[in-house]
């Protein structure tokens, strides 16, 4: 089965499915979610719940995640003056595929470190779905072992292929039943997120400003001689 959101409390899952086409569908998952948790831990309103699409999307599958961009402007309830936030109690796992390289697993814990640092979340935790440590188990037990009782496990992914709608969530739910009582989410990969257009650009812009002669390596590419023209 597939799945767009995921919630879960020990071995109970609740799994929200996007692979209808349905505008309708996505409007019930909305409504659902809504009463997910109350409105007052959430800060949404209750009209925020059944936001419309994106005017510049088109088609069910940019539809879908224009309903929830769309659910997430100010105007809707989302980052106005009751913003979405993550509580005292939650934890947040920020979880990549994983690597046999060192240094791209390295990478993700210092993406980790400049998430926190600028969000102020006190419990932030790294995680490689496979092939590197912590483990999504591991970054589980740490999170619940300072104190969270609802976890939430943010794909560091683009789009959501399998490891989203299979693999991610199997692997949360089997490290959720060694904790009883604590609940966790599965929110969505990065996807069409419109600033994902201005993170690609920035990537662009610098590195033909690099090959110019005017500006350094990024911290990407930095030492490996592959910003170049070929």
């Amino acid at each position: 089965m597939s799945s767009n959101c995921v919630l879960g409390s020990g071995s109970t899952m609740l799994i929200m499915s996007p692979a209808s086409p349905s505008l309708a569908r996505a409007k019930r998952y909305r409504v659902k979610t809504k009463f997910s948790y109350p409105v007052s831990e959430t800060g949404m309103s209750p009209r925020a719940a059944v936001s419309r699409p994106l005017r510049l999307c088109g088609g069910p599958f940019r539809s879908r995640y224009a309903l929830i961009s769309s659910s997430l402007r100010p105007e809707n309830g989302g980052f106005g003056p009751k913003p979405f936030r993550i509580g005292e109690k939650d934890g947040l796992i920020i979880v990549d595929h994983g690597s046999r390289r060192i240094e791209s697993n390295l990478m993700l814990n210092e993406f980790v470190a400049m998430f926190r640092d600028k969000t102020g979340y006190p419990v932030v935790e790294p995680a490689h779905m496979e092939l590197a440590d912590p483990s999504i188990k591991d970054a589980f037990g740490s999170c619940v072992q300072q104190g969270v009782t609802r976890v939430i496990v943010s794909p560091f992914f683009l789009f959501p292929g399998r490891h989203w709608h299979t693999d991610i969530p199997s692997l949360t739910a089997e490290a959720a039943k060694e904790h009883p009582g604590v609940s966790y989410i599965i929110t969505a990969p990065l996807g069409l997120h419109e600033l994902l257009v201005d993170v690609v650009n920035d990537r662009v812009k610098h590195c033909l400003s690099h090959v110019e002669g005017d500006a350094d390596e990024c911290e990407v590419c930095a030492g490996t001689g592959k910003c170049r023209i070929y």
